[in-house]
């Protein structure tokens, strides 16, 4: 599904630079990932998808 039709960002480009670079705000998913730089419509569910990612990630840090 696309979260940023102004730059063409998927949630799975979200999801990866997620999993790859561990961001802990949006302001450094934004370094990483141009979303919610044009209208900002976007902000909203790339932080819920940003925050689903991150309980995932510390899931998987409780497990191993």
């Amino acid at each position: 599904m696309y979260v940023c039709l102004c730059n063409s960002i998927s949630d799975k480009v979200i999801r990866k630079a997620v999993h790859q670079y561990q961001p802990r705000t949006m302001k450094q998913l934004r370094q990483i990932v141009p979303v919610g730089t044009e209208c900002g419509k976007c902000i909203k569910q790339a932080r819920i998808i940003l925050e689903e990612e991150q309980t995932k990630i510390a899931n998987i840090d409780k497990v191993a």
